[in-house]
C-alpha cells in the first residue's frame, strides 16, 4: 500500500476528556441550532434561484438545453440531509460569524452543488438506478433515449448526461465561490481535490480487492470525512477569520466524518432501503473494499470461503447473517462509537457551552442515523 499523507489520517490528540455532555443520542433545541437552520433555510432559497435564473436563460436560448441542467435541478430538489451546508454555517457561526452576511449563504449553497456534483458522479460510478428514492439520473436518461427511439447506446447516453450534469453542479458551485477570500479559496481547493483523490482510491481498492483495514479508515476520511464534516467546519472558520478554530474544527470533523462512512457503510449491508433510499447492498456488488469488508476477509475464514470460487457476488443474506455472527458489524460500531467520543474531545474547552452540546448533538446525528 502506498503511503497516505499523515494528516489526513492522523489519530486525535490523547489526554483530554470526554464533555459530561456527550451522550449516545444527544440532541439540542438551542438558539444555536435554530440559527443554523435559519441560514439553511436561505441558502435552499438561494439554489432555486439561482438554477430556476439558469434554467430560464437556458430555455430561452434553446430548450433542450435544459435536459442536462434539471439534473442538478432534480438532484437538489430531491432532498437530503444538507449536512455539508449545516456544517459549514455551524462552523461559522460558533467561530462568531455574522448571520446576516451573505458569503456564509453562498458558501453553504457551493457545498450543497459539490455535493450534487459528486452524487450524479457517483450513481455512474456505482450503477446505482435510485437515489433518494427515485431512478437516479443515468437511469432516467436512458429511458429517455430508448423512449424517443433515438440512435447509438442508450446506457452510455444516459451516463453522458448525467456526467455532465454533475460537472454543471460543480461549475455553478465555483461560481457561487467567485468572490471568497483566498484563505477560503484554499480550503474549498483541498476539498475538491481529495474528495476527488478518495473516490479513485475506493474505486482501485475496489478493484484491487484485498483487505487492508487501515486503508479503508484512510479512504473513507478522503471521499467522505473531509468533504462531508472537516472541510466545511474549516471553510465556515475561515469565512468567519477565525484561525484558530481551524485545527481543533479539523480534528472534530475528521473524526465525526469518518463516523459518518462507517454508518453509510453499515446501512448499505443492515439498513432499510426505504429509509436510505437507494437499493442496498451496492457496496457488496461494486466489490468496495470498506472497513466492514477489510475486517471481515481479513479476520474471518468462514467469510473469506464465500469469496474463494469462482468470482461471483456471494449471497447478501449469508454474508449479512455472517458478518453479525462473527462480531464484525459490532466492531465497525466500536470504532464509530470511538470516533464521537474523539470528536468530543476535540472541541471540548474550544467554544461555548451551547456550542459544545450542538456540535455534540450533530456529531450523534451524522454517526447514528437510520438513512
Amino acid at each position: 500500500m502506498r503511503e497516505i499523507p499523515v494528516l489526513l489520517c492522523r489519530a486525535p490528540h490523547q489526554g483530554a476528556q470526554v464533555p459530561s455532555t456527550l451522550s449516545p443520542r444527544h440532541t439540542t433545541n438551542a438558539p444555536s441550532r435554530r440559527w443554523r437552520d435559519r441560514l439553511l433555510t436561505r441558502v435552499d432559497e438561494r439554489i432555486e434561484q439561482f438554477l430556476a435564473t439558469e434554467r430560464q436563460r437556458w430555455a430561452a436560448f434553446d430548450p433542450d438545453s435544459v435536459e442536462v441542467l434539471d439534473c442538478v435541478v432534480g438532484m437538489f430538489g430531491s432532498g437530503g440531509k444538507r449536512l455539508r451546508p449545516a456544517f459549514c454555517i455551524a462552523g461559522y457561526l460558533a467561530a462568531g460569524g455574522d448571520p446576516d452576511d451573505p458569503a456564509i449563504v453562498d458558501v453553504a449553497a457551493a457545498l450543497e452543488l459539490l455535493h450534487s456534483f459528486a452524487l450524479l458522479h457517483d450513481d455512474v460510478m456505482d450503477a446505482s438506478e435510485r437515489r433518494r428514492n427515485r431512478p437516479t439520473a443515468h437511469v432516467l436518461h436512458e429511458e429517455l433515449h430508448g423512449q424517443r427511439g433515438w440512435r447509438g447506446e442508450g446506457r452510455r447516453y444516459g451516463e453522458a448526461v448525467a456526467v455532465l450534469g454533475g460537472d454543471l453542479a460543480l461549475v455553478y458551485a465555483e461560481r457561487l465561490l467567485a468572490d471568497c477570500p483566498p484563505g477560503v479559496r484554499r480550503i474549498w481547493g483541498e476539498l475538491c481535490t481529495e474528495l476527488v483523490v478518495g473516490q479513485f482510491l475506493d474505486l482501485r481498492s475496489a478493484a484491487q480487492f484485498e483487505a487492508d483495514p487501515e486503508r479503508a479508515r484512510c479512504i473513507a476520511l478522503l471521499k467522505s470525512g473531509h468533504y462531508t464534516v472537516s472541510r466545511p467546519l474549516t471553510l465556515g472558520a475561515a469565512l468567519a477569520g477565525e484561525e484558530r478554530l481551524l485545527a481543533p474544527f479539523e480534528e472534530y470533523g475528521m473524526a465525526v466524518g469518518e463516523a459518518f462512512q462507517l454508518r453509510d457503510d453499515l446501512l448499505d449491508f443492515f439498513g432499510d432501503a426505504v429509509l436510505t433510499g437507494k437499493p442496498g447492498q451496492l457496496d457488496l456488488q461494486q466489490h468496495k473494499m470498506t472497513l466492514l469488508m477489510s475486517l471481515a476477509l481479513r479476520d474471518q475464514p468462514v467469510v473469506q470461503a464465500l469469496f474463494a470460487g469462482d468470482g461471483t457476488t456471494p449471497d447478501p443474506d449469508v454474508l449479512r447473517h455472517l458478518l453479525n455472527a462473527t462480531g464484525v458489524r459490532d466492531r465497525v460500531e466500536e470504532v464509530i462509537e470511538e470516533r464521537v467520543i474523539a470528536a468530543g474531545r476535540a472541541i471540548d474547552g474550544t467554544l461555548t457551552p451551547e456550542w459544545v452540546a450542538e456540535f455534540l448533538a450533530m456529531a450523534n446525528e451524522a454517526a447514528y442515523r437510520n438513512g
